[in-house]
């Protein structure tokens, strides 16, 4: 009984984000379709239908909550890509938001690939729901096959240290790993630059209770106006940036490696700059 009531929630679910993508991006939105098993998924637990159900939420989010504004998205290369982005906001809906850009404005449509912690596939429910809408582990053998296969992945290298930022460094890219550089060296893998504004006001963080984090195994306890890091409706706007391509080698010096990064870094926080200065408002 349970599992029809599923099935019936998650037609309802993809009928409703086809209602709202139109007939025309509704036609489009097969080009997402992979190479399936006997289960119904590809090799990483990837289904189509299952992720237009999924998306239907986030969709709604996506044009009346946070009334998101993309700039530059048919800048983003056919073929395999890595989408190098900021991170903020205490809860990951920077990542959701580009997601359903990519899904809804690119021509044509990409699923994006986004890494999660090792730690996920433990969690009950949520490690078969995230495979199901395509996000994976994120190993280098992960990423390498998935950028072989043509894929586009989206990559956070502030990782944590992003996420979790208190109010006062609102906007102030934290370190960047290295990670992403080696892999794209690696497989000839052109980055696009991504810029977020608008997530580091949804939830402000203005204190981290770091005994409380530990304790629960957390990255951090942040604790913000409203107590819980509950989304506020601001704008957002994501500006993609020009591909930039990369020469050298993926077992470099890290010190090379690390120049390269900064040139990445430094695209980002331009675009940032430029976001902040031309928006009107927190909040329109």
């Amino acid at each position: 009984m349970f599992e029809r009531l599923g099935d019936k929630v998650r037609q309802r679910l993809k009928g409703w984000t086809e209602q709202m993508a139109g007939e025309e991006r509704k036609e489009r939105l097969q080009a997402l379709v992979r190479t399936e098993n006997e289960y119904g998924v590809d090799p990483f637990g990837f289904n189509l239908d299952y992720s237009l159900a999924a998306v239907a939420p986030l969709l709604w989010v996506y044009r009346n909550y946070h009334r998101v504004e993309t700039y530059g998205i048919e800048k983003v290369p056919k073929g395999r890509v890595l989408l190098v982005s900021n991170h903020s906001g205490q809860l990951p809906m920077d990542g959701a938001m580009i997601g359903v850009a990519m899904m809804m404005e690119a021509n044509p449509p990409r699923a994006i690939r986004s890494m999660v912690e090792k730690w996920v596939p433990t969690l009950p429910y949520i490690s078969t729901f995230f495979a199901r809408v395509g996000q994976i582990v994120g190993t280098p053998e992960n990423c390498r096959r998935l950028l072989n296969a043509g894929e586009a992945i989206l990559v956070f290298p502030e990782g944590a240290r992003g996420i979790s930022k208190l109010w006062p460094q609102r906007y102030q890219l934290q370190e960047f790993g290295l990670g992403f550089m080696r892999l794209a060296l690696e497989t000839d893998t052109p980055i696009v630059p991504v810029a977020v504004v608008g997530a580091e006001e949804q939830a402000p963080a203005l204190m981290d209770i770091k005994p409380v984090a530990k304790l629960l195994g957390f990255p951090s306890f942040p604790i913000t106006p409203t107590g819980l890091p509950i989304p506020l409706p601001t704008k957002y706007r994501l500006y993609f940036g020009d591909p930039m391509h990369f020469s050298g080698r993926a077992d470099d010096e890290d010190s090379e490696l690390d120049k390269k990064v900064r040139t990445v870094k430094g695209a980002i926080q331009s675009m940032i700059h430029m976001g902040l200065k031309e928006r009107r408002s927190i909040f329109w």
